[in-house]
């Protein structure tokens, strides 16, 4: 087995890995992690955030409603992700229905130029810049771990074992028995 293997199997057992994912104490503390950056991010964008908006440049407005669009939809991505895993965590849904609930619900995959590298990223907020930065990382976690669970099915085992096969092969091709 590789470092890079998401399943282990033997004969008997195969072990899902998104199956044991997401009934672990991980999978809980990711869960809580996700939801309380939702829920902060809402506070502030309804709150703090919307003081703060008024107080910079004409420029970095466009800037702040634009990061800030692209923030809400990221979390909303996050969110719907988290719970269709808790409700395969909770007997719900199977990973297989779970995968085709993913065809609703995209996580896109990252901007190729980061936000964060841009002048007008350093003209926003603090508190703003600091929210992008934390959700970023977040959906890069999520998005690793979402293809593992994608990728992890079980490996086909061989009716024959390859020393047996080629054995039988000798075999013939030698005459013996």
């Amino acid at each position: 087995m590789t470092e890079f293997d998401v399943t282990f199997r033997d004969e008997r057992h195969w072990v899902s890995f998104g199956e044991s994912y997401v009934a672990s104490e991980g999978f809980r503390t990711l869960f809580r992690e996700g939801m309380l950056l939702v829920e902060e991010t809402a506070a502030y964008l309804d709150g703090e955030g919307r003081t703060e908006s008024r107080l910079i440049s004409r420029d970095a407005t466009l800037a702040y409603a634009s990061e800030s669009m692209r923030l809400t939809t990221r979390l909303m991505q996050i969110a719907s992700w988290l719970l269709v895993q808790r409700a395969v965590s909770e007997g719900e849904l199977t990973l297989g229905q779970a995968q085709e609930e993913k065809t609703r619900v995209k996580l896109n995959e990252t901007e190729r130029v980061p936000a964060e590298s841009t002048e007008a990223f350093a003209a926003l907020p603090l508190r703003l810049q600091d929210l992008v930065r934390r959700s970023r990382r977040l959906h890069a976690r999520i998005l690793h771990l979402d293809r593992l669970i994608s990728e992890d099915r079980p490996a086909p085992v061989p009716l024959e074992s390859p020393v047996t096969a080629q054995f039988g092969r000798l075999q013939a091709a030698f005459g013996g028995k």
